[in-house]
């Protein structure tokens, strides 16, 4: 079956003989040449940490869908033990895999991104800044107890035995802590997007706090202070959703509301484990930033952060 393409349409790599109509194989067209969605991802793990699929593979699923831009985001390597961490010795495979990736979908522009844990004085972003192309910074450690980290977004059980040893069960110290530490991180060591901003809520909102307390406000008031000081873009993760762990993005609607207000830039993202996570739930948060007021969101382009306009079918 042969394909003719519209006037004007012309794609690199296809011979035409002049003078004659231009006819190209239709399976050799991407598939979201056909489609309006143009999405993009710039939080994503692969194999070389806790998630599942080759960069390979994922790409192929970005063709599929309508990825158009993505970012690899493994879990950096940290210097205690952490099951879902990549380790040191694949680092450098990891960077060359991206690489040739990048080469073998020139359609699909493809950059390299860590998302790196910040902990003071062990782990921040400028311990791999200079071999990427981004970074997602996020929270998930907070203090520690018995000579190990307290890691806020684990089951309910390790929740409750941190908040119970460091904090005595004031989940409004823990809290407090958390988004004390993501606006050190923010002003210290800027990420280019803060990861799930307030994830901690997952093992605690409707049970041990409610997001519309008078300290709370102030906690993401504050911290939405710093990161607009610091030029990060906040990210909306619709993981928790997909994962049923949250009834909403991270962050929640309301906190997305006044960081419009704010004219903080967001990019929209999955946290994706797995290749068919690539675009999970996009669809849902569309109406929700549509409904706040967001126009546009902020992409990797041509090696940029550039603002593009968000529609519902991508950009």
């Amino acid at each position: 079956m042969w394909y003719y393409p519209p006037n004007g349409y012309f794609s690199a790599g296809f011979a035409v003989v002049p003078g004659s109509k231009p006819r190209i194989r239709k399976c050799f067209i991407p598939k979201y040449l056909f489609t309006c969605k143009m999405w993009s991802n710039f939080h994503t793990h692969a194999g070389y940490c806790d998630g599942k699929g080759t960069i390979v593979e994922y790409l192929e699923t970005c063709r599929r869908v309508g990825v158009r831009h993505i970012g690899f985001t493994s879990h950096a390597p940290i210097p205690f033990p952490c099951k879902w961490c990549m380790k040191q010795e694949s680092f450098p495979v990891y960077l060359d895999d991206i690489r040739e990736a990048k080469k073998a979908f020139p359609d699909i522009e493809v950059y390299r991104g860590l998302e790196v844990d910040f902990i003071p004085g062990v782990i921040t972003m400028s311990d791999f800044a200079s071999k990427l192309d981004f970074t997602v910074g996020s929270i998930h450690f907070v203090d520690s107890f018995e000579g190990k980290y307290w890691e806020v977004d684990n089951t309910r059980d390790i929740f409750e035995e941190g908040l119970e040893k460091i904090f005595n069960n004031d989940i409004r110290k823990a809290i407090g802590a958390y988004y004390a530490r993501t606006r050190e991180m923010v002003l210290t060591d800027p990420p280019d997007i803060v990861g799930h901003m307030d994830k901690i809520k997952i093992n605690s909102l409707g049970t041990l706090f409610e997001e519309d307390e008078p300290w709370y406000i102030a906690e993401i008031d504050e911290t939405l202070k710093a990161i607009s000081e610091s030029k990060a873009i906040v990210e909306v993760n619709t993981r928790g959703l997909y994962k049923k762990r949250s009834e909403t993005t991270y962050p929640s609607p309301w906190i997305l509301d006044r960081i419009r207000e704010m004219r903080i830039p967001i990019t929209l993202n999955s946290d994706s484990h797995h290749p068919d996570e690539l675009i999970k739930e996009f669809d849902s948060a569309y109406p929700i930033l549509s409904d706040i007021g967001f126009k546009a969101i902020s992409v990797l382009k041509n090696g940029t952060w550039t603002s593009v306009p968000l529609t519902e079918y991508g950009k």
